[in-house]
């Protein structure tokens, strides 16, 4: 981990302009949580049960809202959306898995390749600020350190924890051999590493801005309610208070939702597109690409409620064709061309297909079914996102806003909560005083 050092000696005052919205630098410690998978229903289940004190805190003192999360509603678009504080037909990355039209690859977005313009992250540590960017899955890592200075800044992934790393967090002693190894991508220890990082660093007093964002694993097995996700949630709620005890403004967001896609006898619900146009336009009309698509596929077979479809060039007559057969299947919520879906759901038309569609609520749309491998779904119903469904996630800060400020009406976004947090918050001493004194 690198050496703390002094914000005063930074200089950190003032703001910071990024994409026509400004930000102030951080006054205390200042954490943002993005919960993969954060359905309302968990919030709301967990709360009913009593089993979310911090989290009910947060709603009842602080700061609640039901944000929309951007479109598609997956993993790589919402979080560089909240990273950016904008959507994805600004910083291009709208997708984890995207058809190159120049060289006809199917490519997974596993980097900072996409991106259009700089991070809140990337400004910040470029202002002085101490950045700590820590997630569970690396594809991300390597989009949250774009523009993060080698030294001065904290950026890894729970999935490549490093054992050095491991042993700073008391988990690489003994001879427990598990303990000493990264946690499965397929775990609730893969999200709670992050946290447990998270205030271990403001134990230690090593950042002054920490984005903490986790993975969905557990919301795509169980549903809101259930043993596992009681036991989890619990867990995330126990170390947001942790973190709020060491005096740390604390915000809290979602990705994205998570529905159930399964019929009344637990079988998936799935249109297979491909499948359905070849069937009617012929073999190789076109590809169908599944953005939910990433290295995390076992919980989800790349399934979900969003896919692009670009038409091959031989059947470029029938785009309007396809567009109305599409609209007339029972799986179907919205079919839009290209430029009509860039901007009604804010995605950068050069990066879209032909046409996209998305399915209802508890539907997903794949490609081919030969193409998607379920056999990890046995056991457990399909649950997913993608669509306009999972949308919605809870907006939460340990923290009301300033008693001036009037908000009310205002659609928020999740990739509001860094204005949230740095601009409309009651805010608090500089970071460096409330770490000293603690």
């Amino acid at each position: 981990m690198p050496a703390s050092s002094d914000p005063k000696e930074a200089g950190i005052e003032g703001h910071i302009t990024l994409h026509g919205k400004t930000y102030k630098l951080p006054r205390q410690a200042t954490v943002v949580v993005c919960i993969d998978g954060f359905d309302p229903t968990y919030l709301d289940q967990g709360i009913a049960d009593g089993i979310l004190p911090a989290m009910q805190r947060f709603a009842e003192q602080g700061f609640h809202a039901t944000a929309d999360a951007a479109m598609p509603t997956f993993t790589n678009p919402n979080n560089v959306s909240i990273i950016t504080g904008v959507p994805t037909s600004v910083h291009g990355i709208a997708g984890n898995y995207f058809l190159d039209r120049a060289t006809g690859d199917e490519v997974m977005v596993v980097d900072d390749s996409l991106l259009r313009g700089s991070t809140i992250l990337a400004e910040m540590a470029g202002r002085g600020v101490r950045v700590a960017a820590i997630t569970a899955k690396d594809k991300l890592r390597r989009i949250l350190e774009h523009g993060l200075p080698e030294f001065g800044s904290i950026c890894w992934s729970s999935q490549c924890v490093s054992e050095d790393v491991l042993e700073w967090l008391g988990r690489g002693k003994g001879d427990d051999a598990a303990a000493a190894a990264p946690p499965s991508q397929y775990s609730a220890e893969l999200s709670l590493l992050v946290l447990d990082a998270g205030v271990k660093i403001l134990e230690e007093k090593r950042a002054d801005l920490l984005y903490l964002t986790l993975s969905d694993w557990v919301q795509h097995k169980h549903a809101p309610g259930s043993p596992a996700a009681d036991e989890f949630m619990s867990a995330i709620d126990a170390r947001l208070g942790q973190m709020v005890g060491l005096g740390a403004v604390v915000a809290v967001t979602g990705d994205h939702g998570m529905s159930d896609k399964c019929n009344d006898e637990g079988s998936p619900n799935i249109l297979f597109v491909q499948d359905k146009l070849e069937e009617a336009f012929g073999r190789g009309c076109a590809r169908v690409i599944c953005p939910i698509t990433d290295p995390f596929v076992k919980h989800h077979g790349a399934l979900g409620s969003f896919v692009r479809v670009h038409v091959g060039q031989a059947h470029m007559a029938d785009v309007d064709a396809m567009i109305k057969f599409c609209k007339g299947l029972e799986e179907v919520d919205v079919v839009f061309p290209k430029e009509e879906a860039a901007k009604v759901f804010e995605m950068p038309e050069d990066r879209e297909g032909d046409f996209v569609i998305v399915s209802k609520k508890n539907t997903v749309v794949g490609s081919k079914a030969v193409e998607h491998d379920l056999s990890a779904l046995q056991g457990h119903r399909l649950r997913s996102h993608g669509g306009l469904a999972e949308q919605k996630v809870p907006l939460l800060m340990s923290i009301p806003m300033k008693p001036s400020e009037d908000l009310v009406g205002k659609r928020w976004r999740n990739f509001d909560i860094f204005d949230l947090i740095l601009n409309h918050s009651q805010g608090g001493i500089p970071s460096f005083n409330l770490l000293q004194s603690l």
